[in-house]
């Protein structure tokens, strides 16, 4: 079945979750943003490493940043330069639920980890939905 990425997009960092066609999501490992391009190429790499057919990217919908965003995240995949098919699904509190899940689990650390379960929460969300 079809590989799915969801991408938290953030200026920082960029939380990635992987699901391969089952109901399972795994948080990949985040990528630290250091420029424009070089963050687009390290995405471009792990959605060939894993033949990814869709994409699906968080934005808050309903907010008023939703038209930024959007027109940010396609700007980012034009860079990407990905041929599947892309997705947009809600965000909002993502991050929040992520921070949570980890709470007592493991100190807070600023090293990504949020940002992929923001992903992987994203892409559970976008699979109850299809």
């Amino acid at each position: 079945m079809d590989s799915i990425i969801a991408i938290d997009l953030g200026l920082k960092r960029i939380g990635l979750a992987l699901s391969s066609g089952v109901a399972i999501v795994t948080p990949l490992p985040a990528i630290k943003r250091k420029n424009r391009n070089q963050a687009a190429n390290d995405v471009k790499k792990v959605l060939n490493e894993y033949g990814v057919t869709t994409v699906v990217i968080g934005i808050p919908m309903g907010s008023t940043t939703e038209d930024e965003m959007r027109r940010r995240v396609e700007h980012f995949m034009n860079l990407v330069d990905f041929k599947g098919e892309i997705a947009y699904q809600d965000e909002s509190h993502s991050s929040q639920e992520a921070e949570a899940l980890m709470k007592g689990e493991i100190r807070y650390k600023r090293d990504g980890r949020i940002d992929s379960l923001s992903a992987k929460i994203i892409l559970e969300r976008y699979l109850k939905l299809i």
